[in-house]
């Protein structure tokens, strides 16, 4: 199926529709509600609990990404003739614009006093959210399960906690020493962003034995 703009204009009415709007609006509301306790309490931050508090908004965020690619219809979706992949970068499209508006609010709920490094800190979510892509899509890729979402989420979360504890120190993905401590690790993030980002991309197209298998099971005997 050839892609032109009329293609895309008649897809995005209806993968806008099939969003799941829940799981992103808890994700974010969550995240945003950790982004604005400085501000909710009298209680002073410093930069590092800010971070703390920024990171973990970053995750609740990345939590509800993981149910993007969610569709209970995809035994049906399956057999259209827009490819998967076409229809997978559309939802990222139409959510790339809010996510990018959700970080810019977050971001400004912390004081300026206490705010880590943007571009640091940006890194980070877009690492954060470039696995919580990835994983779906494999997910989506390597079975045929409909809605994995809230699976990719409980291992998300659980993955995020035993990183914290158990990666060492060195690597400083989650360290904040006393000096220069946002500067630790990105490097690392980088890594880590460039990774997903090649599942991301390898997990996108259809496989083809199943594209194969689904079209001999749709000719008639």
């Amino acid at each position: 199926m050839r892609v032109t703009t009329r293609v895309l204009g008649q897809l995005a009415r209806p993968v806008l529709r099939t969003l799941p709007r829940r799981a992103l609006g808890a994700g974010a509301g969550a995240g945003l509600l950790l982004a604005a306790l400085p501000r909710l309490t009298s209680a002073d931050f410093d930069p590092k609990s800010a971070l703390l508090l920024l990171r973990g908004a970053v995750l609740a965020f990345a939590v509800g990404l993981t149910f993007l690619l969610d569709d209970p219809a995809r035994q049906v979706t399956a057999a259209v003739p827009t490819r998967r992949m076409l229809r997978t970068a559309l939802r990222t499209a139409l959510v790339a614009p809010l996510a990018a508006l959700w970080w810019t609010a977050a971001v400004l709920l912390i004081p300026a006093q206490a705010r880590p490094p943007v571009g640091d800190t940006t890194l980070e979510a877009a690492a954060a959210a470039v696995v919580a892509l990835a994983a779906s899509a494999a997910a989506i890729r390597l079975t045929d399960e409909a809605e994995p979402g809230q699976r990719l989420a409980i291992a998300l979360v659980a993955t995020s906690m035993a990183a914290a504890l158990l990666l060492p120190q060195e690597w400083g993905l989650f360290a904040m020493p006393k000096n220069k401590w946002w500067a630790v690790g990105h490097d690392h993030w980088a890594f880590v962003l460039a990774g997903a980002a090649l599942v991301w991309a390898a997990c996108g197209p259809e496989p083809v034995r199943r594209r194969r298998l689904r079209l001999t099971l749709s000719q008639p005997s």
